[in-house]
Parts: structure tokens; sequence; C-alpha cells
């Protein structure tokens, strides 16, 4: 069984490629991807911090409410980076069919 440790350890990785891919690319999508890839180092540690550590006593709910919290995160996480993507993937063709280009270098105003 991995520990917290290693599961950090990978949700770290994961996060700084995406962080990388972020900085380092000029290409719209590919740093639409990088962010998703931040976003799923992030759900990770949240996932495993609700696995492994334990809370103190909660007087609603109990143990078995704050063991989901990471989960119920991840979840709402997960459904930011649909619409991130959704409105994402739109900007990017609205800004094709304007510019012709989805070079983020290219792209520095947003005007006429």
């Amino acid at each position: 069984m991995p520990s917290l440790e290693q599961f950090l350890v990978v949700s770290a990785a994961f996060f700084c490629i995406g962080l990388y891919g972020v900085l380092s690319r000029r290409n719209v999508v590919a740093v639409l991807m990088s962010l998703e890839l931040m976003f799923n180092g992030v759900n990770l540690a949240a996932v495993a911090f609700s696995r492994f550590v334990l809370p103190g006593p909660l007087s609603v709910g109990g143990i078995a409410a704050a063991a989901l919290t990471g989960q119920v995160f991840a979840l709402f996480i997960v459904a930011v980076a649909a619409a991130e993507v959704a409105l994402g993937l739109a900007l990017v063709l609205a800004l094709y069919r304007q510019r012709g280009t989805i070079d983020v270098t290219e792209v520095n105003l947003m005007q006429r």
C-alpha cells in the first residue's frame, strides 16, 4: 500500500509538470491541457489527504462525513475543470476565427 508521502510526490509532480507547461507553452490548447494536469495534481492530493489524515471529532456527521471531504472537493474541482475546458475551447475557437492563430504570444490584446 502506497503511503501518503508517495501520493503527495506524484501529486506534486503532476502539478509541477502542469505549471511548466502553462509557463512554457505558446499554444492555447497546450496551456489548457497543462491546467488540467495541475487540477489533477490537486485532486490527487485532496483525495490522498482525505484517505490518510483522520480529522478530529466533528459535531455534525462524525468521521464518515469527514472522510469524504477530499472526494467532495475533488468532484467540485472536476466540475470546475469541465466548465473551464468548455469555456476555454469556445474562446480558442473565437480567437482563431478572429485572428487566425492560437499562439499566445501573438494574441496579446483582446481588441480589434
